[in-house]
């Protein structure tokens, strides 16, 4: 009965599982180490709470959470307890058993970072001696305007063809897409205000004419109030998941066969724009990317600048 437990529980580990306290009582005392999951869900709320406080977006405290929920399991043991040895211990598992890249160890530094100083009060010199690995430097996969065309026109529902039509027309990120209202759409000037965007900053993006025709139908069809891309209960926006997935059955149609999700879309929105002439600086301004660096990296995949590169070779005469 023992192992048949432990079993099930590390089976569910990532879930939230509910028993009667009776039971809990009973499971405890069989399997004493099981009783720290308890104690993480209450360290959780706290968690939670703290990012709350401090204005992390909802996407960051998303994200910290499973960070930490799978750090705490991994561990099994007593916060209080926790040592940079366990952190050690994690990353190493992370890199070299389940294969995560540098970038994904480094979002974990952080998030652990955030549960031992502002929920365990622990010491900042337990992250003295723990490197973060070196990002890597990946090129996005961009998409062709050819690409883009069978995409967007592979689609037939109306109100998932306008939310592909918007990222990849104004550059924007699944995150704001699901966000806007009506009242982000300013037709006279043409622009898209987006309101407390990444960062908490407010930015101006571009508003396509062919984007606010379909706009306009849209509207007219779906008789939208607030959100222009509302959930299964009018009352909520459109999950991330959801766009992501409808970008997915679309590259199926269309015969995309590159490694690309919803965000080359907007990688592409802007290599597109750069290969049109567009000065970087507007690029990173309408992108809403803080770091001037950011955005150089569409020169390195900006057909551009490469593919009017003669090679070598096309000066040989090759029989």
């Amino acid at each position: 009965m023992h192992e048949s437990v432990k079993n099930f529980y590390d089976l569910f580990a990532q879930e939230e599982i509910i028993t009667h306290k009776a039971v809990n009582n009973l499971i405890y005392n069989l399997i004493p180490e099981l009783s720290y999951r308890e104690h993480y869900k209450n360290l959780l709320i706290k968690v939670t709470e703290e990012l709350k406080l401090k204005g992390y977006s909802e996407e960051t405290q998303k994200s910290y959470l499973g960070h930490i929920r799978r750090f705490l399991l991994y561990s099994n043991k007593d916060s209080n307890l926790l040592s940079k040895e366990d952190i050690r211990k994690y990353l190493m598992y992370l890199l070299d058993e389940k294969e995560k890249s540098h970038s994904y160890a480094n979002q974990v530094i952080s998030a652990i970072r955030f549960l031992f100083i502002n929920i365990l009060r622990k010491e900042i010199e337990i992250f003295d001696n723990i490197l973060r690995p070196k990002k890597e430097h990946k090129l996005p996969d961009i998409l062709s305007s050819e690409e883009v065309q069978r995409i967007l026109n592979s689609v037939k529902n109306v109100k998932h063809r306008m939310i592909l039509l918007l990222i990849y027309s104004a550059g924007l990120r699944v995150s704001e897409v699901v966000r806007l209202k009506l009242n982000n759409i300013d037709e006279d000037r043409m622009l898209i205000h987006l309101r407390q965007a990444k960062g908490h900053r407010d930015r101006y993006t571009i508003l396509s004419p062919v984007a606010l025709k379909s706009l306009k139908d849209y509207i007219r069809i779906y008789q939208t109030k607030e959100w222009l891309f509302s959930g299964e209960k009018e009352e909520n926006h459109l999950t991330e998941r959801s766009v992501q997935k409808i970008f997915e059955v679309a590259c199926f149609k269309a015969k995309i066969t590159k490694k690309v999700s919803v965000h080359s879309l907007r990688h592409s929105f802007a290599t597109h724009l750069l290969e049109r002439g567009i000065d970087l600086r507007y690029i990173q301004e309408i992108l809403g990317h803080q770091n001037s660096k950011t955005p150089e990296i569409y020169t390195h995949v900006s057909k551009k600048s490469i593919a009017n590169i003669r090679s070598p070779l096309d000066s040989l005469e090759i029989n």
